[in-house]
Parts: C-alpha cells; structure tokens; sequence
C-alpha cells in the first residue's frame, strides 16, 4: 500500500511539473521511478528503528520471538538487505539510467540522428559514471582504516566493536564507500537547497501572496511607463537621425522589459481567471497554521541540530573517529521528546516519520524555489507545466542524494534514538540485589541492546563522518542567513517563478491556453 501511494504521489508530482511541450515517455517513466526509490529509500529509517525497537518489551526483556540470538540476526540481515537492494538501486540510478536518459534525450535533439546512434552516444558517455562508479567500488573493499593514535583506550574499543559489526559482511565496505561519497555531494545540496527550503517555506505560507488585481494594475501601469519611454526614444529618429549607441542600447533593454511585462499580464489573467486562486485564498488561515507548524518543526531541527554538534565537539570520541558519540551528554530537545513518546506507541515512530518527510519536502521546495544550479550558473528553473525534461531527471537525481543524507542529518538531531531506538534493558543493582530498568546506551551490554544498521552504515569510514559533522555547521549557517533574507523579503508574486525575462514567447503558449 505505501508503495502504491508514494508511485501516486510521484505520478501527480511529475505530471503537474512536465513540459507539455517537450514532454517524453522514457524521461517521464524514469523521473517517477527515480523519485519513488528518493522516498522509499527514506523510508528505511524509521523502519529500522522500529524493527530494533520491537523486539523488547518496555521492561527490558527481550520478547519471545526476539530471545535467540539467531532470530535477531535474521531480522539485522534482512534490514541489512534492505538497504543493500535500495542502496544498489540508488547507485544503477545515479551512476547508470539517468545519465543515460540525459544524453539520450539531448541527443534527441540534434537534427537526423537515428535512434541506434542516440543510444550508442548516451551509452558512450555514460560509459564515465559507470567508471566513477566501479572505482569507488573498488576503492571501497581495499581502502585501510588505520586506528587513530592517542586515542583513548575505552572510546576506541567502543569504535572498533562498530566497525567489527559490519566490516566482516562481504560487499559492505565497497557499498559504504560508493554510497558515503554520493552522500558527500548530498550533503551539498542539503546545505544549498534544504536549509533554504526549510527557511523560506514556512515564511512563504505565513506572509502568503500578493493580490491580483492589485499586480494587474502595477503591471499595468509599468506597462504605460516603458512604451511612453519606448516613443519618447523612437521620436529622437523620426527626422532620420541615428539614435546613439546609449540610446539603442536603452531601447532594446526596453523592449525586452515591455515583453516581460506583456507576458506577467497575461499570466496575471490567467491567474485571476484561475480557481486555485480562489481556493487558496479561503485557505489564507490554514496554510498560516501550517506554515507557523513548519516554522515550529524547523526551529525545532536547527536547535536539535545545534546541540547534537555541540554535544560532539565537547565530548564526541575526537576528529579521528568521525565525531562519534556515545549517548548524550547535552540536553537534546528532539532526542528527549523521542524518548518521552515511547510508552505511548506509536507516536514516536510518527514522529521519526514526520522528521523524515519534513526534511524530503523542504527540499523539493528549495529546488522548486531556486532552479537547478551548477556553482554560479542557472542550469534549469522548476516551473509547473513547463520544466524541461532534463530539469526533472536532475532534480530526481539531486533528491536521491539528499535522500542519502538524510539518515545522517536525522541521526544528528536525536543520536541516541537513532542509535538503539526505543530499546531498555535491565541493569542488576550489586547493593541491593534488584533489577533497574534503563535506555539502552553505548554502556549496555552488547547482548542486551541492538544497533540500527543505519548506524553502522554511518560509521563505517570515519572520514566521511567528519566531513558530515563539520557539513552539518555549514547547513546551520546556511539556514540563520536564509531566515534572515526571508524574513526581510515581502510577500510573493503571484506568478513568482513563472516568468522570466529570457522566456520565449513559445514558453507562454506553453502555459497560458
């Protein structure tokens, strides 16, 4: 069932995006595919906590199906395969069949090509991501990891039982690798498209939109404006003199502004004409509810976030170990309503869940906001009914690779939950001879508490968990500046994002209909 609603949702998602223009069967099949294995695959987490959770009873004790260790092996494995199957999925995606769709349909539009030669030139650049791909395979299975020096003794014997817990399962090294260093590129764009989103799209919902008519009347009188300077140049040449090179130059940045202009007005019809904008005006009090919610979940995340890293430079187990902690050591908001949730089943996981979805859709919207970018360059912008095939292919490749750093973000904001879930064991009291019943730590015995397999995927190449930890400071600082440029912007057009100045006139036949 929830693979049917997520393949719904990204049918609708990508339909309401496409370019009716320039709109492909095989791009079309492969956005929605991609897209769905970006949800699926952050699904894994809470399903992983879950799954350790279950097998206790809120006593400590193990439950019946859960007492031999056998059993709970089976369970890790099948959890374990999970994330190989995705994981693998993620990498033939990233590294195979959308590089291949890309340059497939940009061969397409060179002119006489027949298809064998538009497949044979996708395969043959593509051929470089299979190359990068193997490479980082391989330099997954034989790369050393050396112990820190100067480590201390007990945090380091702590490590080292994580690294034993996967590093003697064939494949995974290799797996963790290629996985750990799309994630690096994911963190990237987490720190560029979600701190954005999750800055500005609260914001967004609050101040809402501007009205209408009112920009129907501003767009008509810069109209009048532009044309009464538009005649006022032409009038310089009505005698046949030459304009000068500053007056041409005038006249047609000017006639590029009145084009723009003449395509906002046409959209602004539409606009006004449209029932969505109706609609979403007798909405105006729920999308505020929902925007003050996102605003409250996002303050919520950056503190956790904040705290979680301060909690690692204070007292994580050193740079050299990835910034492992064990427990923690600071008051974490998120990690202790979590915890505060777990008698109460199952409002922790749907929490967890929330976080997880939260984090997934703030993204699309910053995507959605900014455009596709390449450092300084616009490559592609995200707009409903016109995005261009290639658009979506990146942008479903940008989310498969936030999607692999979302475990990470997640695990930052509540370690300890993430670590062991919602799991307890029993402690024997020497003094006087009674069982206490505590959450499960880094202090418990190995037998009495088990670790998500997110956890151990995690760290299992300590440098890229420092990468990660000093990343995680850069999305705050990424976060503090776009909350402070939202709040500092006024309300949204209306048609924001719809209109442009290198638009064609072709474009808007695209739309307005």
């Amino acid at each position: 069932l929830l693979e049917i609603v997520i393949l719904a949702f990204c049918w609708v998602y990508i339909r309401k995006y496409q370019s009716r223009q320039e709109s492909e069967v095989i791009s079309t099949i492969t956005a929605i595919c991609a897209l769905a294995v970006a949800l699926i695959t952050s699904a894994l987490l809470p399903v992983d906590i879950f799954l350790v959770s279950f097998m206790k009873y809120p006593n400590g004790t193990y439950k019946d199906w859960a007492a031999i260790n056998e059993t709970r092996k089976q369970i890790e494995d099948t959890v374990l395969y999970g994330y190989y199957t995705l994981y693998s999925i993620v990498l033939f995606c990233v590294f195979f069949w959308i590089p291949f769709v890309y340059f497939y349909y940009e061969e397409k539009d060179e002119d006489n090509v027949s298809k064998c030669s538009q497949v044979k030139n996708a395969l043959k650049y593509t051929i470089g991501f299979v190359i990068v791909c193997a490479a980082l395979l391989l330099i997954g299975t034989f790369v050393p990891l050396p112990p820190p020096s100067r480590q201390n003794s007990t945090q380091w014997e702590k490590v080292q039982y994580l690294f034993k817990e996967l590093g003697s399962r064939d494949g995974v090294a290799a797996l963790s690798f290629s996985i750990s260093s799309l994630t690096l590129i994911g963190m990237l764009a987490v720190i560029t498209y979600t701190a954005y989103g999750m800055s500005a799209l609260p914001l967004t919902l609050i101040k809402g939109v501007r009205s209408v008519r009112y920009e129907r009347l501003e767009n008509t009188e810069d109209t009048e404006q532009v044309e009464q300077r538009i005649g006022k140049l032409k009038a310089k040449c009505g005698d046949g003199r030459p304009l000068s090179m500053r007056d041409r130059r005038t006249l047609q940045d000017l006639e590029t502004r009145l084009q723009t202009l003449r395509r906002q007005a046409r959209h602004l019809e539409v606009a006004e004409r449209d029932c969505c904008t109706k609609v979403g005006g007798a909405l105006r009090p729920l999308k505020i509810l929902l925007g003050v919610f996102f605003f409250l979940v996002a303050l919520l995340f950056v503190a956790a976030l904040f705290i979680s890293n301060l909690d690692k430079a204070l007292h994580s187990a050193g740079i050299n170990t990835g910034f492992v902690i064990f427990g923690t050591n600071l008051t974490n908001p998120l990690n202790e309503l979590l915890l505060a949730l777990q008698p109460v089943f199952p409002l922790d996981y749907v929490l967890i869940t929330v976080i997880t979805v939260y984090f997934v859709f703030t993204s699309m919207a910053g995507i959605r906001n900014m455009g596709i970018w390449f450092f300084w360059m616009r490559l592609y912008k995200i707009r409903p009914e016109r995005t261009r095939p290639q658009a979506l292919l990146f942008l479903c490749m940008i989310l498969l690779l936030i999607v692999l750093h979302t475990s990470y973000m997640i695990y930052s904001l509540a370690p300890q939950y993430v670590m062991y879930g919602s799991q307890k064991y029993q402690l024997q009291v020497r003094k006087c001879a009674s069982v206490t019943t505590k959450i499960c730590d880094a202090d418990a015995p190995e037998d009495q508490c088990t670790i998500t397999r997110t956890y151990l995927f995690l760290h299992k190449f300590w440098f890229f968990s420092t990468v990660y930890y000093f990343g995680n400071w850069a999305f705050l600082a990424v976060f503090t500046i776009g909350l402070m440029v939202s709040c500092c912007k006024g309300k949204k057009s209306v048609i924001e994002g719809e209109v442009a100045a290198d638009d064609s006139d072709f474009s808007d036949d695209e739309y307005v209909h």
